[in-house]
């Protein structure tokens, strides 16, 4: 069995001590990185630079969430810098699985993304294409929000699928994860669980990485803690 993963969010993080930031959560399975462009979403957080900056400064593996327009065109060069996982938004891209494709001859791993609203049935065909889905449990653009549960049966969905064998990806969650919701997610199938304050605005971020992990597994019927 797997182990649940924990993904630490960057967008809570001291942007102005990013490398320590990143060792702060050293035990992490990934460093996950929002990428927004002030089009796709009302806000606007960082880009290719930093991320280069940032692959320098860390081993633990990339997981770029890019909330942008036009990710045919810049998504791939994320994958190039070396980030491990580029996921990039289902409505933002008018041919996904061109764009998985690209991103996976760039060397990493892709992902696609849906918000809150968008129903999960239209994808279920194109899934095959990518390594993650990553389920959004807030509406993207900004940390902080609150978990939205209605968004965990589309995680059951594509639970289903992987556990029949029809499928083989990652699931992971991003939005209002905490020690009140994470086990909720687990629950409902989650492999991987993004979290931002919750880390970051705890005292020690590594043992609240430690924690979430913890709570994860206990509460998951597919994954384990066990070595």
């Amino acid at each position: 069995m797997a182990h649940p993963m924990i993904a630490p969010s960057i967008l809570s993080a001291d942007f102005a001590r990013l490398a320590d930031e990143a060792q702060a959560v050293a035990g992490a399975d990934w460093l996950h990185v929002d990428v927004m462009d002030a089009h796709f979403v009302p806000n606007l957080t960082l880009g290719l630079p930093v991320v280069q900056s940032l692959l320098k400064a860390t081993d633990i593996p990339l997981d770029c969430h890019l909330m942008i327009e036009d990710p045919g065109r810049w998504a791939p060069p994320y994958a190039e810098a070396g980030a491990h996982n580029v996921t990039f938004h289902a409505e933002a891209a008018d041919d996904p699985v061109a764009v998985a494709r690209d991103i996976r001859a760039a060397g990493g791993k892709a992902g696609l993304s849906v918000k809150p609203g968008t129903p999960i049935e239209p994808y279920l065909e194109i899934l095959k294409e990518f390594d993650t889905l990553l389920v959004m449990s807030v509406e993207p653009g900004f940390g902080g929000q609150s978990f939205i549960p209605d968004v965990l049966d589309k995680a059951r969905k594509v639970r289903r699928l992987v556990d029949s064998g029809e499928l083989r990806l990652l699931v992971e969650i991003d939005g209002g994860i905490n020690p009140d919701t994470i086990e909720q997610a687990a629950e409902a199938g989650v492999d991987c669980f993004v979290a931002g304050s919750a880390v970051y605005g705890a005292a020690d971020p590594g043992e609240a990485v430690r924690k979430l992990r913890a709570q994860a597994g206990v509460a998951s019927p597919h994954l384990s803690l066990a070595p």
